[in-house]
């Protein structure tokens, strides 16, 4: 399988509008790979509180459009990232109008294949994690090769969302950020320690540059069931492609079969 994560250059000076065009001409060079993936919120930069209301779109609006028009043109599987989504007021439980932190994932045909409202809000009591609100619901899509579950950034802290993304069937976890530099030693030491706890394939795409006066961290990874880094980029804008045996997973899990002795967070067993 071969995926190529864009760790894309999110900076002050260019419009949404030319950053959309950007992401759309770098997502169609990747014709011929399997899965292609975009960092957090790239529209407006993890950062840039005061324009996730400016800026904030539904799920169909123009970044939906531009992303399922390139992944359908280059034929691939694209993880589009995440935006600052606008819920339609009277949609159900979370038609609210309020924003959330929300990724967009596309088939090669271009059909919106699923949607992740980001579960961890990243902030205390600042910034996201009060201008937008919190999702509720695992998602993990099945691609001819893998089962990849989806995650972004902060939720990267929290081992306990991907035990329950291997349990609805996880292989590949995708985790999309806008990760800071100060704190990039955790960026890797995490994203290594997902991979070795549950037995499958990390792909952390980061973005590059710096957004409202916080230099990003860049350095986009990927790393096997075993914790070995496949690859790893550096701290510029940068397209990293890999290649990778997705049956890796299942070699590793009956070789050393870890997952099943667990004793906690397990659901009770049936009477």
């Amino acid at each position: 399988m071969r995926a190529s994560l864009l760790q894309f250059r999110v900076d002050d000076d260019e419009s949404v509008a030319s950053r959309r065009r950007r992401a759309a001409a770098l997502v169609r060079d990747q014709a011929g790979a399997d899965l292609v993936v975009l960092p957090e919120l790239w529209t407006t930069g993890a950062f840039a509180y005061e324009r996730f209301e400016v800026e904030a779109e539904p799920v169909d609006g123009p970044t939906c459009e531009a992303m399922s028009k390139a992944a359908s043109d280059a034929g691939v599987w694209l993880h589009a990232g995440s935006i600052p989504e606008r819920a339609p007021s009277g949609d159900g439980a979370s038609g609210d109008g309020r924003l959330y932190n929300t990724s967009l994932v596309f088939s090669p045909s271009g059909e919106l294949a699923a949607v992740y409202r980001k579960i961890h809000r990243f902030g205390f009591d600042q910034g996201e994690a009060v201008l937008m609100g919190a999702g509720g619901e695992l998602v993990t899509v099945r691609l001819p090769e893998t089962t990849i579950g989806v995650a972004t950034c902060y939720d990267l802290r929290f081992p306990e969302l991907f035990r329950s993304l291997v349990d609805a069937g996880a292989q590949t976890l995708v985790i999309p950020a806008g990760w800071p530099e100060r704190r990039r030693s955790h960026w890797t030491l995490l994203a290594r320690a997902r991979a070795v706890e549950n037995q499958a394939y990390v792909l952390a795409c980061g973005t590059a540059g710096t957004h409202a006066g916080v230099p990003q961290a860049g350095h986009s990874i990927v790393v096997d069931p075993w914790g070995e880094v496949l690859a790893e980029a550096g701290a510029g804008e940068e397209v990293l492609t890999v290649e990778f045996d997705p049956g890796k997973v299942a070699a590793t899990r009956e070789q050393f079969p870890a997952l099943k002795d667990r004793m906690l967070g397990l659901a009770p067993p049936r009477r």
